[in-house]
């Protein structure tokens, strides 16, 4: 399977970027977003030509990529699902919800499907506490939800 880091002509404007960002002091972060925005995640891959191309060790980048919650080392789906699993949604069965959304997309918490189309995500309080049990697909808010009703709000994903 090809990836974008093999696509010649996203390469080549990703490399031209990267010239552009070493004449700036700090150019890591700008690069590694710009990176994260053309290529979809900062894979091994990226990784790697981002240290060749600055010379500086592969470990410092990802040190980097690891360490901020904005970079992703792998590909996301076109839709992230984040399932609440702070105190008030956990107490209502959030985690019974999460399990049938893991069993409807055949993906564990944390990963993708091999369609790409969902990314499921536990997360922390969403701020929706009195629509607990709550997910978030992509920016809408769904709650009070049940297992049951997992593949209702999924299908208006598919």
């Amino acid at each position: 399977m090809t990836t974008a880091v093999d696509d010649k002509a996203v390469r080549e404007e990703f490399i031209r970027f990267i010239e552009e960002q070493k004449k700036k002091p700090g150019p890591l972060m700008p690069i590694m977003q710009k990176a994260q925005s053309l290529f979809g995640a900062l894979t091994i891959e990226v990784q790697e030509l981002i240290s060749e191309q600055l010379g500086i060790p592969m470990s410092d980048v990802y040190g980097v990529a690891t360490f901020y919650s904005q970079f992703a080392l792998e590909p996301k789906g076109e839709h992230i699902i984040s399932v609440c699993m702070g105190t008030a949604c956990y107490v209502r069965n959030a985690e019974k919800v999460l399990d049938r959304l893991s069993e409807e997309l055949g993906v564990s918490p944390g990963g993708t499907t091999p369609d790409r189309k969902f990314t499921l995500e536990p997360t922390r309080c969403l701020g929706c506490c009195g629509l607990a049990p709550v997910i978030m697909i992509d920016d809408q808010v769904f709650g009070r939800l049940t297992p049951s009703d997992v593949p209702e709000v999924l299908a208006k994903f598919k």
